[in-house]
């Protein structure tokens, strides 16, 4: 019996200890998992990091003898807790993705993952039934007990084992991105100037005829391009996959520009893969008019050998580059959905850009009320380098009745966070937000009054930016 039990405990050491590091590696998708199956947004970020601390010391208790049976209580705790909260959200009809391992498995939830946490309680159960002082040898006492060809043998299979779960775990990586990274290498490649003979570019040319195609929706009707079409709007068809991590990324975006751009913009899902998943995950992220292709006939009609890849179609025209990858894809919807250009007087736009962790914050509106000032900015721009120091200078002693201030950068993430600046940066690498407010270079700012309506002309230059924001403008300050 005792041997039984040691097999069990290790079964159950190897999978917390995989799902603990598995998750801590993958932060973020921790956090987005937690806040979709209704942990509060405050909470997330300190569970993302206590859940799987917790896992990983039920793992290394299992293993010890005096600490198994605690190591099991823990386990069947968790357990516990994972079966209740699956079982509470399918009863109110949602399926969050479970993230149980981290990027290396995650998939909406279904009544088999809770089948499968409860089996793995049942067997955490069985230890605990043994009592504190009848778990079994730990584990390092029961390899010296081991005779030399016992010893042997335990580890070449072992070793086959973690060798075969390493090869499939890469191969299926591997598999699921090949498309997106070769997309990433032949843009290197164009950037560096390192094609040795020349290649197509990804997609199809702008102002081609875009393919035709009909394809059924989640509900089984027929949808073609032609009908599509009929509504006389742009369409923005985003190919995904449900094996792509980098497409689930993604997905909240899709749905809120659904909401949010309907009267401006059609976003057509095609995805492919087992029906019963992609309706989950349409239910999970609310999306609407998701198409299902069969393998890949309409996206190699388009010339989309990766996901998450998207195109704009118009008049049956293709009207955009091919846009391949999460960022380019929120790229091409934004300036796509830029409203019209404002003036002093006018009400702001609701613009919304990522923040340096990834964030959707609006641009123009906050939850203040305060007067808001946006800089346009650009890390490289030597201009904006030169009142780096002035605008650090005045957010280290601004008053309390100073404005808001939001940096609207172009640039990387890294290169943005080496300013080191304390307000808000978001992320505009196609200055289309400048655009919308006037700004023709960089730095320039605009003001924006309590009342969400823009109260200043473009100011051009440190000392007008500087002005606006009610700093005290010295005779030296760069222009």
């Amino acid at each position: 019996m005792n041997g039984f039990v040691l097999l069990i405990r290790l079964s159950l050491s190897i999978v917390f200890a995989v799902a603990g590091i598995a998750k801590l590696l993958d932060r973020a998708g921790s956090r987005r998992s937690l806040r979709e199956f209704g942990v509060p947004a405050v909470l997330a970020p300190p569970l993302a990091i206590a859940l799987p601390l917790a896992e990983l010391g039920c793992a290394f208790a299992l293993v010890r003898g005096a600490w198994a049976w605690w190591g099991a209580v823990g386990s069947l705790a968790l357990l516990g807790i994972f079966v209740a909260a699956i079982a509470v959200n399918l009863a109110r009809g949602r399926t969050p993705d479970c993230h149980c391992f981290g990027k290396l498995h995650a998939e909406p939830v279904g009544w088999t993952t809770v089948a499968r946490n409860a089996a793995l309680a049942l067997l955490a159960a069985i230890v605990v039934a043994q009592g504190a002082g009848n778990t079994g040898p730990g584990f390092v006492t029961w390899l010296t007990s081991l005779s030399g060809t016992q010893a042997m043998f335990l580890v070449l299979g072992a070793g086959l084992v973690a060798l075969a779960a390493f090869v499939m775990m890469v191969l299926v990586q591997l598999l699921a991105q090949n498309g997106r990274l070769m997309l990433r290498v032949e843009a290197l490649e164009a950037k560096l100037g390192g094609r040795t003979e020349p290649t197509s570019e990804p997609g199809l040319p702008v102002n081609s005829e875009a393919p035709s195609f009909s394809l059924s929706g989640l509900d089984g009707i027929p949808v073609s391009l032609e009908a599509l079409r009929a509504f006389g709007k742009p369409l923005l068809l985003l190919f995904s996959d449900t094996g792509c991590s980098a497409c689930e990324e993604i997905l909240p975006d899709v749905a809120r520009w659904q909401r949010e751009h309907s009267d401006r913009l059609i976003v057509i899902p095609i995805s492919r893969g087992d029906l019963q998943v992609n309706k989950a995950k349409a239910v999970q992220h609310r999306l609407e008019n998701v198409l299902l292709q069969e393998n890949r006939e309409v996206a190699d009609a388009y010339n989309a050998q990766g996901t998450p890849s998207a195109v704009l179609v118009k008049d049956g025209l293709i009207a955009s580059p091919l846009a391949a990858g999460p960022d380019a894809i929120r790229d091409l919807v934004f300036r796509t959905t830029l409203p019209p250009a404002v003036k002093k007087g006018d009400v702001a736009p609701a613009l919304q850009l990522r923040d340096l962790d990834g964030n959707q914050m609006a641009v123009a509106t906050g939850s203040t009320g305060r007067r808001r000032v946006l800089l346009f900015w650009n890390p490289s721009c030597g201009f904006c380098n030169a009142m780096l120091t002035d605008l650090k200078s005045w957010e280290r002693t601004r008053s309390r009745h100073a404005p808001e201030l939001v940096v609207v950068s172009a640039g990387s993430v890294e290169a943005n966070r080496e300013l080191g600046l304390r307000s808000p940066v978001l992320l505009d690498p196609t200055f289309g937000a400048g655009e919308v407010f006037g700004a023709t270079g960089t730095p320039s700012a605009v003001a924006i009054d309590e009342e969400g309506r823009v109260a200043s002309e473009v100011g051009v230059g440190a000392p007008a930016v500087l002005a606006l924001l009610g700093a005290r403008v010295d005779k030296g300050v760069a222009a």
